[in-house]
């Protein structure tokens, strides 16, 4: 475990196994090294395998971090999506560690990154299959009825696009230091384009490869969806948006490419327009203007990577990792703008 990011194991011991009696024995505690937002720890008893998940310290707007929320819609969504974690226990008792947490079954599987996991090797036609897999993972999520899952309540009603580009423009707005553009055009140009919802399912709001779970066995094969954080109701195709935001080509410019953070490319993955092309057909979707999602992803990126600039800008964190962020806002502007323009043609 990092320094400072210690858990009260006896604490947490005792409580989870007033919620499962038949927990027996002392738990191997470790801590999960990425992530930069919820702590997370593995509890591996020796007849049972748990992860625990909790805030970060110091956390004052609770609805960041909301623990609650975030355990409820996983339970809810189980036994209609079963690629969700096995809940555990819910615990909004600050005399157990301080903080709300949540015990979840681990998964056991492997994880792809910006590389494939250590001695997982496909082939061209392995790698599409896994490719198709994630999206069709994807696709079975938004095809979820939240009425049937009890999620009703989990959005704000229509306007999700609408309310996506104020929010996002806002944040901008507050993290934007000197050294970056004002994204004006850009904001502008997604503000006279919103459409109307599309459709109204379950989103994931962070879908990436690293946040799915491949079995040990067939590991072209998602067995698992985590870090349900963002998950809201909302339109489906900006979910499909934030996606390929991360989706990255080896022939892309060379800033893209050092952001990599999932093997998109591998031999057999399918490029960008494939994917939309694939959904929209597998979703039977026409959006009058694709163009708006991938603008809007390619924004939202750039505000969460400029959110984080400006902590270390301003000295709230001394990660050497986020010294150049500023480069990276200034590279999807320009994207940004060139898609624009493409649109225009």
């Amino acid at each position: 475990m990092r320094k400072g990011e210690e858990l009260d194991v006896a604490a947490v011991d005792a409580w989870l196994k007033r919620q499962e009696p038949s927990l027996e024995g002392t738990p191997e505690v470790t801590q999960y090294s990425g992530g930069a937002s919820n702590w997370t720890y593995r509890l591996k008893y020796p007849q049972r395998d748990l992860i625990l998940r909790r805030p970060p310290a110091g956390t004052k707007a609770k609805s960041a971090h909301d623990m609650a929320r975030e355990f409820n819609v996983q339970k809810a969504l189980k036994p209609v999506y079963p690629a969700v974690p096995t809940m555990v226990g819910l615990c909004q008792d600050a005399a157990v560690i301080g903080t709300d947490f949540y015990v979840m079954e681990r998964i056991p599987g492997l994880i792809p990154r910006s590389r494939l996991p250590a001695g997982m090797t496909l082939d061209t036609a392995q790698t599409r299959r896994l490719c198709l897999n994630v999206i069709d993972k994807l696709i079975e999520l938004h095809r979820v009825d939240p009425q049937a899952a009890g999620l009703t309540s989990l959005g704000k009603g229509p306007g999700y696009p609408r309310r996506q580009i104020e929010g996002w423009s806002e944040r901008y707005e507050k993290a934007r230091t000197w050294n970056v553009p004002s994204y004006r055009r850009v904001r502008d140009w997604l503000k006279a384009n919103t459409p109307e919802d599309i459709a109204t399912c379950v989103i994931h709001n962070d879908w990436r490869f690293d946040n799915v779970v491949l079995s040990p066995e067939q590991p072209t094969e998602v067995i698992g969806v985590l870090d349900w954080e963002m998950a809201t109701l909302g339109d489906p195709l900006m979910d499909l948006g934030n996606t390929l935001a991360y989706w990255v080509h080896p022939d892309d410019h060379i800033i893209l490419r050092s952001t990599r953070r999932q093997p998109t490319h591998l031999p057999g993955m399918l490029r960008r327009e494939e994917v939309v092309a694939y959904y929209l057909e597998r979703m039977g979707l026409k959006p009058a203007n694709w163009t708006f999602y991938e603008v809007y992803g390619l924004f939202r990126l750039a505000v969460i990577i400029q959110q984080i600039y400006y902590r270390y800008h301003h000295k709230q964190t001394r990660n050497p990792a986020f010294k150049n962020f500023w480069v990276l806002v200034n590279y999807l502007d320009w994207r940004c703008r060139g898609l624009i323009k493409r649109e225009g043609r």
